[in-house]
């Protein structure tokens, strides 16, 4: 199995949004409901203030807790681009990947009385195409690769762990991030 990542640039994201808008179009998401989000975030006083954005779906994580955590299995983890699946009719909306998730990837639809989350794009990845985030990047900040080749491209620059987001150590994302300083 070949494990697709996120990479993420912190240095070279604008906040555009670009990503989040992208994901909700192409996965018809009603409003207030979110699979990607750029989440802002800043600190320190005044003169010396910093802020950075972090564009956060399904980590797609090598242990993830939603999986196991499913009573109906209606999570996996798939064998071609190593993604964490729900079959959506499977899922009975106990929300015990919503809220097992340290991610917060995971989204509940209580109109639906089911969850949802990002897939990757897979229907897209089978087409040789990437997913909608990454793909619409402005900045090309927000990548989609194999985890091999990004850890081997950047090395000791990339990070899983930064200061708004749980340690990498539960679950194993497979999130890469170039960090603003700040944030590490």
């Amino acid at each position: 199995m070949a494990q697709k990542a996120f990479f993420f640039d912190m240095t070279e994201c604008t906040g555009c949004k670009c990503c989040q808008v992208a994901c909700k179009d192409k996965n018809d998401l009603d409003i207030g409901y979110f699979y990607r989000e750029a989440l802002d975030y800043e600190g320190n006083e005044f003169p010396a203030v910093w802020s950075a954005t972090v564009s956060m779906a399904c980590n797609h994580c090598d242990d993830p807790l939603c999986v196991s955590s499913c009573p109906v299995g209606a999570l996996y983890k798939e064998e071609e681009f190593g993604l964490v699946i729900q079959d959506h009719d499977a899922c009975i909306g106990c929300q015990s990947c919503v809220n097992t998730c340290p991610y917060g990837a995971p989204t509940y639809f209580p109109e639906e009385n089911k969850s949802g989350k990002c897939d990757g794009c897979i229907d897209w990845l089978k087409n040789g195409l990437e997913p909608a985030c990454s793909g619409t990047c402005s900045t090309r900040c927000l990548t989609f690769d194999n985890a091999e080749d990004i850890r081997s491209q950047y090395g000791d620059r990339v990070v899983q762990d930064i200061t708004p987001l749980p340690s990498s150590t539960d679950t194993g994302p497979n999130f890469y991030i170039i960090p603003k300083p700040e944030m590490v």
